[in-house]
């Protein structure tokens, strides 16, 4: 993928240097504080080289973000398939992140996020974008009010991905963002 430039940060794919904060932000009780699994060092080995294998083989994905001024990677932000979700069309894209806390509330996610929402309109032609978050995870679902997206409570659902021993975890509530309101988005700004 070629590296997308946004006022402060790039969006590229992973490397070698960013296994360390791969695997902290995977193993950080904080970041995961909304999952039910958190990943050793050889876990997040592994999901760090399939992340980075799809970014190669479709030119997008869940790519790391990296302070433009600095060099430094502090999480990631992306647009993916919700290809384990199987109330959801197949041609159905998600977007989210996950950043390690000394970067949270700065606005880099949000930043980031607008570049792949316009990325999924206008490159990839999505009608609609969705994303969706444990129902108390308030920190996330500030972030798809803050991008333009809607919640759509007809929509909220228990995650067949989170185990009946995490109760707490199961319900998410659903967000999207069609088209035509991201269109509205752009022409107002």
């Amino acid at each position: 993928m070629k590296p997308i430039r946004t006022q402060r940060l790039i969006l590229r794919n992973w490397e070698e240097r960013d296994r360390h904060l791969f695997h902290r932000i995977n193993s950080d009780e904080r970041v995961m504080e909304f999952f039910p699994f958190r990943r050793d060092r050889a876990q997040a080995d592994a999901k760090m080289d399939e992340f980075r294998d799809t970014i190669a083989r479709q030119g997008f994905g869940w790519t790391p973000a990296e302070i433009a001024a600095t060099g430094e990677c502090i999480g990631f932000v992306g647009l993916s398939r919700t290809g384990d979700l199987p109330f959801l069309p197949a041609d159905s894209f998600e977007i989210g992140w996950r950043l390690a806390p000394e970067f949270w509330g700065r606005g880099y996610v949000a930043e980031a996020a607008r570049v792949w929402l316009d990325f999924g309109f206008e490159t990839l032609g999505l009608d609609e974008i969705v994303s969706f978050a444990v129902a108390s995870n308030r920190r996330s679902t500030a972030v798809m009010e803050r991008i333009g997206m809607t919640a759509d409570p007809s929509r909220d659902f228990d995650h067949p991905g989170v185990p009946e021993t995490h109760p707490h975890l199961r319900r998410h509530v659903f967000y999207r963002l069609p088209r035509r309101e991201w269109e509205k988005g752009k022409a107002a700004s």
